[in-house]
């Protein structure tokens, strides 16, 4: 079962956001004859228990229109597919068929110039649209966080000692390992999800880059993913 495409009240929102934004890569966006207003949003299982939180879309997720396609997420993807079927995916059709099993969001829906992180203003900005395809569109309660900006995205508008708990976890030595319930809250719903981090993936972040797959694989061996069989 997939979430399906946003419906248009919540496209148009986006849209709107988008047109007052400033940094969206639309040179990247029409070498992919994409628009540039269009969100980048990954049409992914609202049952899996399972979602993955990124930061932004890089040019191969505008060219392709799916998100986590780019080098570190077919690194991510890799290591799914792995996991999930004992073998390597054949070609990256077979990973971006993991689309539907899992649930796909990014901070911020839209490609940044030279893919330099949103400031935290535009981060805010999408903030409420995020959150609520993140509580209402999907059931499940552990979350994947891929970087420090996905995974202090929890703390925007949310009270100082929730913000400070979010930072001080960040710092600890063992936060690829270790996990942290947090509660995300609307207008009009709250739930408590349980935090994951993992570092970015991006071949460009080398401290963490080569123990990414180690990291993930003990990250799904722990939420007991179990391969198919």
């Amino acid at each position: 079962m997939n979430a399906g495409p946003l419906d248009e009240t919540q496209r148009a929102a986006f849209r709107d956001l988008a047109a007052a934004t400033d940094g969206i890569d639309r040179a990247a966006y029409a070498a992919a004859d994409r628009d540039p207003l269009e969100p980048l949003i990954g049409e992914g299982n609202p049952r899996s228990p399972l979602c993955f939180l990124g930061r932004d879309p890089g040019r191969e997720e505008v060219k392709w229109g799916e998100p986590f396609v780019g080098a570190g997420g077919r690194l991510l993807r890799g290591v799914l597919f792995r996991h999930l079927h004992g073998h390597d995916a054949a070609d990256q059709a077979a990973l971006r068929g993991l689309t539907p099993h899992y649930f796909w969001l990014n901070t911020v829906p839209y490609k940044p110039i030279g893919n330099k992180a949103w400031s935290m203003s535009v981060k805010a900005r999408f903030q409420p649209l995020i959150r609520e395809l993140m509580l209402e569109r999907w059931q499940g309660r552990d979350v994947i966080t891929l970087g420090r900006e996905a995974f202090l995205w929890f703390g925007i508008d949310q009270p100082r000692p929730e913000r400070e708990a979010l930072e001080a976890f960040w710092r600890r030595d063992d936060r690829f390992e270790a996990s942290l319930d947090v509660s995300l809250r609307s207008p009009t719903r709250a739930r408590t999800l349980r935090l994951h981090p993992l570092p970015h993936p991006s071949p460009l972040n080398q401290r963490w880059f080569r123990q990414f797959a180690t990291l993930l694989e003990a990250r799904l061996s722990t939420l007991a993913i179990e391969p198919a069989r």
